[in-house]
């Protein structure tokens, strides 16, 4: 019964530096989620999927994220650890299913990360090519012999600078995180202001060409782009005052950015045909189509700092995670390993950096982008339900936010979640369980022997 020991809920005692406040969270969450899923998402979707309706697919999407934000907050206002969904878990259901969702979160970072910083590489190439500079083919991709491509040298430079930044202290990174996310912001308000008086009502219709089948199925891959208000309570053992800054950095970016995606995907769709936004810069595209080139311009260098915004707060939720879980002992300890002079853990972030630096330099990602969809939509789930949990076997517990109708709101969230995952492909689910296979067989080969709770 050792694998179903449960964490008691305690008041974190964590050599982590506690220096971030509530504007730093919101501006972390709106770091990581004001990115990909405008510059690149928003054009692919519309012309594969939803058409005009994108925007009822981001509604879809961002409602179910909006419960499951709620029972993040109760969750980080009470359990004030690092780890997010796993930490939550691992006090709700016990050791072995803290480690599927935090191994299904290993998955959603890691991935992510890579895939965002193959992302940025190709906007900077394509920033670069606009100025005659040219990389050698063999640099500008993961190893493709086909296409001639052997690294991805751009993508595993982004990944070693952002890594060096965030081994040096989680304040410094938040201070980089948040100038980037002015700039990114004022570019998203710049777009909108220029692309509104460009917008023909005739490009809305058909408003649906897909039907609704479309329009769930791409509210099921766009929840990737949600998934950074994790990272703020995966933040919440280096904040101050967590229970009351946690919730508010969780809900206030999430609102801010369900309304920026809902405003520039309706501006997006009315400017351009949908059938001719599948580009990986489609707001950049939107404006170069109404001739407006110097906007464009401006939209790629926002395009570039706003991925690498995701980029950080990425990998700063992964490296936080794995302190979560080598401190529980289920990770090799030097994940854990904090150092004295910056308060972060150093090693762990380096090989952190150096895994996803392999993977966006190395590993073609672009199949792999769904995995995202469904793990953070199974975290999403787990969290929903573990409120209700919590709630029958610890009532009595210190909550600094409380989720409101319980257990209607966690429901509500469960059956979102879970009708969007069947929204994804086959194949998707296959790579899925396939990922949660073998990270059981790490478990019970490593996790099992190290526990600290078991060996307590």
């Amino acid at each position: 019964m050792s694998l179903f020991r449960k964490k008691p809920v305690i008041q974190s005692t964590s050599n982590l530096k506690q220096t971030l406040g509530a504007f730093d969270l919101v501006t972390l969450g709106v770091g990581a989620i004001i990115g990909t899923g405008i510059f690149v998402l928003t054009g692919i979707q519309a012309a594969t999927n939803a058409g005009p309706a994108l925007i009822i697919s981001f509604i879809i999407a961002g409602i179910a994220c909006a419960f499951a934000a709620l029972c993040y907050s109760e969750f980080a206002s009470t359990i004030s650890e690092a780890g997010s969904a796993y930490t939550y878990t691992y006090v709700t259901f016990g050791e072995l299913f803290a480690w599927i969702l935090g191994w299904d979160m290993v998955l959603e970072y890691g991935v992510s990360a890579s895939t965002v910083a193959s992302g940025w590489s190709g906007y900077f190439q394509g920033l670069l090519s606009q100025i005659n500079i040219h990389l050698p083919k063999a640099l500008t991709g993961a190893f493709n012999p086909d296409a001639g491509t052997i690294v991805n040298l751009p993508a595993i430079l982004i990944v070693l600078i952002i890594t060096f930044l965030l081994s040096r202290g989680v304040k410094e990174s938040v201070k980089w995180n948040t100038i980037m996310v002015i700039i990114k912001v004022a570019v998203v308000l710049l777009f909108i202001i220029v692309g509104v008086f460009y917008v023909e009502p005739a490009n809305w219709t058909p408003f649906m060409p897909f039907h609704f089948s479309g329009v769930t199925a791409a509210a099921a891959v766009v929840v990737f782009a949600y998934f950074g208000f994790d990272a703020v309570s995966t933040a919440a053992e280096e904040v101050k005052n967590p229970q009351r800054n946690v919730p508010i950095g969780i809900i206030t970016s999430l609102a801010i950015c369900t309304v920026l995606y809902m405003i520039v995907t309706l501006i997006l769709t009315g400017m351009v045909p949908y059938k001719l936004l599948n580009v990986p810069d489609a707001v950049a595209f939107a404006l170069r189509y109404v001739d407006q080139g110097w906007a464009a311009y401006f939209i790629s260098l926002g395009a570039i700092v706003g991925i690498t915004t995701v980029l950080i707060v990425m990998m700063f939720g992964q490296t936080r995670l794995f302190y979560a879980m080598s401190r529980d002992g289920l990770l090799p300890k030097a994940f854990s390993e904090v150092s004295k002079k910056t308060g972060v853990p150093v090693k762990g972030t380096w090989i952190t950096g150096i895994l996803v630096a392999f993977f966006a330099g190395f590993v073609p990602l672009d199949k792999l982008a769904e995995l995202v969809s469904i793990g953070t939509l199974f975290a999403f789930a787990a969290v929903c339900l573990g409120i209700i949990v919590l709630r029958k076997t610890q009532p009595n517990l210190k909550r600094g936010f409380r989720t409101p109708w319980v257990p209607v709101i966690p429901i509500l969230g469960m059956v979102f979640c879970i009708f969007l995952m069947t929204q994804l492909k086959q194949l998707t689910w296959i790579g899925f369980i396939v990922w949660l296979v073998i990270g059981l067989v790490i478990y019970f080969v490593y996790g099992v022997k190290h526990s600290k709770m078991k060996n307590s």
